[in-house]
């Protein structure tokens, strides 16, 4: 068992490890934080704790660094949130107000994040499978271009340029829009998604009009699924090149989780908040997604029907109490934005 003056032993040993990124020995201890006792005590502690496997030594008569264990002890027991300073609020102030659509914004959410952090950011896409399709929008461009457009009643924005075979005149081609909105206007995306499928299947025997609603329900049934699907939006995936003496091993597997998703919304998704609203996954915890390197922080934000999570992720040597209470602070606002708007509406 660890005393509690050990404990306070290894929250000094983690805070110095991350802020001078040296092996921290019990030396420098007992000439930075006021323990007032002996440098032999503290190594005595210390000792007690690498008996633990809290910390460990990466070199013959060095200091000690914490491990992965000793990391996750000091996020669950030692580390409060710390609280965001007024110019850090104002940057999240500025980097997410004003009006906007929703992509727009989970976009400046994750610039917002790693300018704040220097981490890798991640904001996830609520699910809005069951937010409603409230307007359809189809724009012709001439020559069997289009654009269509999608709007949910939760304020999700999307638009897609597609190209159909059949060419209508003026009257036909708003002949074929009322039809696809008809099918969509006020149904649940999911149900949406059902009547447009229909409609890409329905025989038309040669009618250019029905010819068309086919081929634009195509188009317009890979549009919903996007409302569907989970994804991310990340920023600062340079800041791991520049973080590279951090991470013990190679960063290839955190780029691959950058560049395919399905790992980092995995992870995400089974990470539990605690009773602060924030969560952490730290290195070797990771192993199973391949990312023993790495640590994840995250916290919920609110959105009308739905939740879903912002993130951070980088080296298992990272200013934890800051990085949490970082992406807590913007969990909340753009919760507070999100419903502002729904309310505005």
């Amino acid at each position: 068992m660890v005393s509690e003056r050990g404990l306070q032993v290894l929250r000094a040993i983690v805070q110095d490890y991350v802020d001078t990124r040296e092996p921290v020995g019990s030396k420098s201890i007992v000439e930075r934080h006021a323990f007032g006792v002996s440098a032999a005590t503290i190594r005595n502690d210390m000792a007690l704790l690498e008996d633990e496997e809290l910390i460990a030594a990466p070199h013959t008569s060095s200091g000690r660094v914490p491990t992965d264990k000793g990391y996750r002890v000091f996020v669950d027991h030692l580390a409060g949130l710390r609280p965001l300073s007024a110019a850090q609020r104002a940057a999240i102030t500025t980097f997410l107000d004003g009006p906007t659509d929703l992509d727009d914004l989970l976009v400046r959410t994750v610039r917002a994040l790693t300018q704040l952090t220097g981490q890798v950011a991640m904001v996830q896409y609520p699910s809005f499978a069951r937010a409603q399709v409230s307007h359809l929008e189809l724009v012709d461009l001439g020559g069997g271009r289009l654009v269509v457009i999608v709007v949910t009643d939760t304020g999700r924005v999307s638009q897609r340029v597609g190209v159909v075979r059949t060419v209508l005149d003026e009257g036909q081609f708003a002949v074929a829009k009322a039809t696809l909105r008809a099918a969509v206007t006020g149904a649940a995306v999911r149900d949406a998604v059902t009547a447009v499928s229909a409609l890409a299947e329905r025989d038309s025997v040669g009618d250019p009009i029905g010819d068309a609603v086919r081929e634009i329900a195509r188009i317009l049934v890979e549009e919903l699924e996007t409302f569907r699907q989970d994804r991310l939006v990340m920023a600062g995936t340079a800041t791991l090149a520049r973080r590279e003496a951090d991470f013990r091993g190679s960063i290839y597997p955190l780029l691959e989780a950058i560049e395919e998703q399905v790992t980092l919304l995995r992870l995400m998704g089974e990470m539990v908040a605690d009773d602060r609203g924030v969560a952490a996954r730290i290195g070797r915890e990771n192993e199973p997604y391949g990312l023993s390197e790495a640590s994840v922080v995250t916290s919920d934000y609110d959105v009308p029907g739905s939740r879903a999570r912002v993130g951070l992720m980088g080296p298992t040597r990272m200013d934890y109490p800051t990085n949490l209470a970082t992406v807590r602070a913007v969990a909340h606002y753009l919760s507070r934005l999100l419903d502002e708007d729904e309310k505005s509406r």
